[in-house]
């Protein structure tokens, strides 16, 4: 029997997104070939091409649809996103979005109907589903060790005294930039998978940072089905991080510092086969508290690896998307009630 052969993929845009979440996760992958990368950047082009020597770096997107692709992945800035995937849809391909999939979520769900009308695939990069102290925390939830959920804390603070170079720098909440579109998708969604969906928003958003064109410090508090209660922070002007994860329970509580290595390991050239990709240092163990008893609980490895494989395997008609696209809508839906908690001063109920 002939091997299976790979399934070709075309990538649009090589910034942070495109090089290390997508296209190091591809390269790793046997299930895939990079047929081509979109690209005007030259210096982007000239890492695509070595990343990638068998695939075509182009400048404009119109080359990708002459090409038989079986998926493109959409890396480019944010309040492009929308138009790139209709484009893919519409020219044959099954795509995936990164987060956020738009900067509406009426632009979201028109983008979900389309897909499914013309019956391709869409999914979004929800990448951090596969966080491994995010796989901690909800393996710990699941087994019952720490009883009734009820309280989630979630903080992602990256401290950041100006964005980097290229469209965030400039980009305001309209276009799409700010941190509740970068890690609010993430945060959002992982609360929504330990506690349920999300009834209503209380938001406190502010641009502190002099330079600042857009938000930069965000605090969520949502109410979720059966009175739970999720508390997310985002921010890039704490010089002092909290807990990552802080789930407590009826019986117990379970807590972690630090950030999960993946983005790390991919940046500094990490193979995602490499056996200690995926692993946190010693350093980084959570703690579980239950009963009165306090132990160290070494973290998950993270498996970012697993949305492709998973979206391969779904392409070949085997099992799900890795991602509900509507996932995404509903996050959006919560990202645009925190807006407007913060701008009326109120609790929205979704």
């Amino acid at each position: 029997m002939s091997a299976v052969e790979p399934l070709r993929v075309g990538i649009v845009g090589y910034g942070l997104a495109g090089r290390v979440f997508h296209g190091a996760l591809l390269a790793a992958d046997p299930a895939w070939q990079v047929d081509a990368v979109v690209t005007r950047d030259p210096d982007r082009a000239g890492q695509a091409a070595a990343a990638h020597p068998g695939a075509e770096v182009v400048a404009d997107v119109d080359d990708l649809w002459r090409r038989e692709l079986d998926l493109v992945v959409v890396a480019t800035p944010n309040d492009t996103h929308v138009e790139t995937a209709v484009r893919a849809l519409r020219a044959g391909a099954a795509v995936v979005v990164d987060k956020p999939l738009a900067t509406s979520a009426d632009d979201a769900r028109g983008l979900v109907g389309l897909a499914e009308s013309l019956g391709r695939p869409l999914t979004v990069y929800q990448n951090r589903r596969w966080d491994g102290d995010f796989l901690t925390a909800t393996r710990l939830a699941g087994s019952g060790e720490l009883g009734d959920v009820h309280t989630v804390e979630s903080r992602f603070e990256p401290w950041k005294l100006e964005n980097r170079l290229g469209w965030k720098r400039r980009a305001t909440s309209a276009d799409g930039g700010g941190i509740l579109f970068d890690l609010g998708p993430h945060l959002v969604d992982q609360a929504v998978r330990l506690l349920g969906p999300v009834r209503s928003v209380h938001a406190e958003i502010a641009t502190r940072r002099p330079t600042g064109s857009a938000d930069d410090d965000v605090y969520l508090s949502l109410e979720h089905d059966g009175g739970r209660r999720s508390r997310l922070t985002m921010s890039h002007v704490a010089a002092l991080p909290g807990p990552r994860f802080r789930v407590l329970g009826s019986a117990g509580a379970y807590e972690v510092h630090g950030l999960d290595p993946q983005e790390a390991q991919l940046s500094s050239g990490l193979p995602p086969v490499d056996p200690t990709y995926g692993v946190d240092a010693g350093d980084r163990r959570g703690v579980v508290v239950t009963g009165g008893t306090r132990r160290d609980e070494s973290t998950d490895p993270g498996r970012y690896p697993e949305f492709y494989s998973r979206l391969a395997r779904a392409l070949r008609g085997d099992g799900d998307l890795p991602v509900d696209p509507w996932d995404a809508v509903r996050a959006l839906e919560v990202i645009e009630a925190a807006r407007r908690s913060a701008g009326e001063g109120r609790v929205v109920r979704l």
